[in-house]
């Protein structure tokens, strides 16, 4: 596998010395550009025929490399995937003011692989055939729903998403 972090502001030297560390590639757009214009820099970036996307505030489990690579092998005809994503709050006290959700992002679709409608941007592979077939992320899209627009286009094409129960984050 091939690492390949983008730094969607100002190059951070600390974190380009610990990507390059573990052999990476670290490119820095040098102000905000936006999260789909990062995804599209990494693709430009990577060689791979599968390319997994986490954001910054992840910690992946245990064997999600393998669990994603796996299910890419045993189901050649789905062309995006994803895992579980948990939140994990750490320290000081949360207020909410109880009328909406929490400004986080989570999934679990259960214990078991299966298709999925969708696959959040935190934690997701895709080919690269699915990108040059259905086309590069919007970069006009940030935020909430960033990545739904592809999966949208991927799934009216005929694509197929599957959640990978191991490949959690």
């Amino acid at each position: 596998a091939e690492i390949v972090v983008v730094e969607d502001d100002p190059a951070d030297a600390r974190t380009e010395r610990l990507v390059h560390a573990h052999g990476g590639r670290y490119l820095a757009h040098g102000e905000p550009r936006g999260i789909n214009v990062a995804r599209n820099s990494a693709v430009d970036a990577a060689s791979g025929a599968l390319l997994c996307f986490l954001d910054d505030d992840v910690e992946p489990w245990p064997g999600w490399l393998e669990a994603m690579l796996r299910a890419a092998r045993e189901h050649p005809g789905h062309e995006a995937f994803g895992g579980p994503i948990r939140p994990r709050l750490e320290g000081g006290r949360l207020h909410a003011c109880g009328r909406e959700p929490l400004p986080l992002t989570s999934l679990d679709l259960g214990p078991e692989d299966r298709d999925a409608e969708f696959a959040w941007g935190a934690n997701l592979a895709v080919r690269r055939s699915a990108l040059e077939r259905i086309g590069r992320f919007d970069p006009a899209l940030g935020g909430a729903g960033d990545e739904e627009d592809w999966q949208r286009r991927l799934r009216a094409a005929g694509g197929r998403i599957r959640y990978v129960a191991a490949a959690g984050v």
